[in-house]
């Protein structure tokens, strides 16, 4: 079955998508969707598991101590994240288990890369002890999966958390892709990248404590 070329504009992003990941969606992952249509053994969560692969190779990559190619592995996937969703809404194939296997295949992702990261650094000659990387590195990790968690929970709950924050999954992806290919000219240049993902996320996810507790309070 052959599928008509899209329309209008709905099927690039979701209503949820904020900042940096609607930019990907609309301007790169939405170069590629539409020239899979005509592909019709493609499913949906196919793309997502090779996004999600992609993503963990590049973890695998970073932690070998070549920063620029995860850089750009991660960068292919980051654009791939894009397509299956949009790939999905186009073949009218969108479903919650699809939903679901793309949130958790993302946290794989995601982890991945961060874990890579950290391993990176540990290998990297600089002067700063293993155990501060790996206590920084586990504060970052908690911090990010905390900013997707809440935000879920908050859903969930129905509960306000406010204007959204810089900590998204986009920007959070963004700068570790950054600093990983900045690697070229300053090897040491992920450090950068972990300290905003042990400060930014963990100060949102406080400041959403507080929100929520002023808001509800706490009863048990």
């Amino acid at each position: 079955m052959i599928h008509e070329r899209p329309t209008s504009d709905s099927w690039k992003t979701k209503p949820t998508d904020r900042f940096i990941l609607k930019w990907i969606k609309c301007h790169l992952s939405a170069r590629i969707t539409p020239r899979l249509l005509h592909i019709n053994w493609l499913q949906p969560w196919i793309l997502t598991v090779f996004s999600a692969g992609l993503g963990i190779l590049a973890g695998i990559i970073y932690a070998t101590g070549m920063g620029w190619l995860a850089g750009l592995t991660a960068a292919v996937s980051q654009v791939f994240d894009g397509v299956d969703g949009q790939y999905a809404r186009l073949t009218d194939r969108q479903s919650p288990a699809g939903a679901f296997w793309d949130s958790v295949l993302d946290r794989f992702a995601d982890g991945a890369m961060m874990i890579g990261m950290i391993l990176y650094l540990v290998r990297l000659p600089v002067h700063v002890s293993l155990w501060i990387i790996v206590v920084l590195g586990s504060l970052a990790l908690i911090g990010s999966n905390g900013v997707s968690y809440s935000t879920s929970r908050a859903e969930n709950l129905g509960i306000d958390l406010g204007r959204p924050t810089l900590a998204s999954k986009g920007t959070r992806s963004a700068v570790m892709i950054l600093c990983a290919l900045g690697t070229v000219c300053w090897p040491a240049l992920p450090l950068l990248a972990l300290m905003y993902l042990v400060i930014h996320p963990n100060a949102v996810l406080i400041m959403r404590l507080v929100r929520a507790h002023k808001s509800f309070g706490y009863n048990r």
